[in-house]
């Protein structure tokens, strides 16, 4: 079991303490770090803390880490695009079908069955044993540049540099009609949306997390925008939520852009199979180096294919 102590330093705001620790830990869900913090495992100035008690400037936080457990997920060999790989880390493009980690419907066949074979076994296990060495992820059907942890130390420095918001994030996307301004930034909290536990939407400062994107059109498409959109946070379908908030959601959403859609098709004749989101570029400090790195992943054939479909009438 690994211990971790740190000195709490609050500048903002008074979160919950589960709250606090999920904004420190990004790669930690809520509900483990709950579990944690139920079986004792969190020590807040040395006693058992409840989740809603609110840590202060100076409190002093305990972490006992369990050890990973064996992994019950198994290696399989996927195909897998790798742009760059050294000993510390890789940075894959991944394609939109594949889904990250194991979850509900997707037992295996995911990216980590796939890390676990390429990797045999050197990979961090700070994500747990079913996200080992997942840093930060993309949801399916989102295809493009995604890091992966080789070891614990990298993945705290990934970690702290998510964390910190130092990491850059360039998307590509297709939106549905004439995205109006053609460049801008979008400043909307996110949360869960209050009925469809499965969505995210807009709220009021104060409700949600707040989120920052900022974008530029790169082609007008017949009924459609091609765009470049930068994302200084890394909220749950930042991207698609924000752009849905303007009015403009992507084109392929079957959950936050299903009337546009059937209006694109209707005009165009095109539908798209998925999404159209690509995360193109990726960069950050390499953690043994210091050295920024950049990187960059190809449009996929079924991008590319909506475009050429969507510029036939412009």
């Amino acid at each position: 079991m690994e211990a971790e102590t740190f000195t709490v330093d609050m500048p903002g705001p008074a979160l919950r303490l589960d709250r606090f620790l999920q904004a420190r830990f990004t790669s930690r869900s809520r509900v483990e770090l709950q579990r944690l913090l139920s079986d004792g495992c969190i020590l807040l100035n040395g006693k058992v803390p409840k989740p809603s008690n609110k840590p202060k400037t100076g409190d002093v936080v305990e972490i006992r880490w369990p050890d990973p457990k064996p992994a019950g997920v198994e290696p399989q060999e996927i195909p897998i695009e790798i742009i760059f790989e050294d000993s510390d880390l890789l940075v894959l493009n991944k394609s939109p079908d594949l889904v990250v980690h194991p979850a509900h419907g997707h037992a295996d066949g995911t990216l980590v069955n796939a890390l676990l074979h390429h990797c045999k076994g050197s990979l961090s296990g700070v994500g747990g044993v079913e996200r080992p060495g997942i840093v930060h992820r993309l949801d399916l059907e989102t295809s493009g540049c995604l890091v992966v942890a080789k070891n614990d130390e990298t993945h705290r420095a990934l970690q702290e540099q998510f964390a910190a918001r130092t990491v850059e994030k360039i998307y590509h996307a297709i939106l549905c009609g004439d995205l109006q301004p053609p460049v801008g930034e979008i400043r909307a909290a996110i949360a869960r949306h209050p009925s469809h536990r499965k969505r995210m939407a807009v709220t009021t400062p104060g409700k949600g997390r707040s989120a920052r994107t900022t974008y530029r059109r790169l082609e007008v498409l017949n009924g459609a925008a091609y765009v470049e959109a930068v994302i200084h946070t890394g909220r749950t379908h930042q991207i698609r939520v924000h752009f849905q908030h303007l009015g403009f959601p992507l084109v392929g959403d079957s959950t936050y852009g299903v009337r546009q859609n059937a209006r694109l098709t209707a005009e165009t004749g095109y539908a798209a199979a998925r999404q159209m989101l690509h995360a193109r570029r990726l960069g950050f400090h390499h953690p043994r180096t210091g050295a920024w790195r950049d990187y960059e992943a190809p449009l996929p054939a079924d991008f590319l294919g909506a475009l050429k479909a969507l510029r036939k009438s412009v």
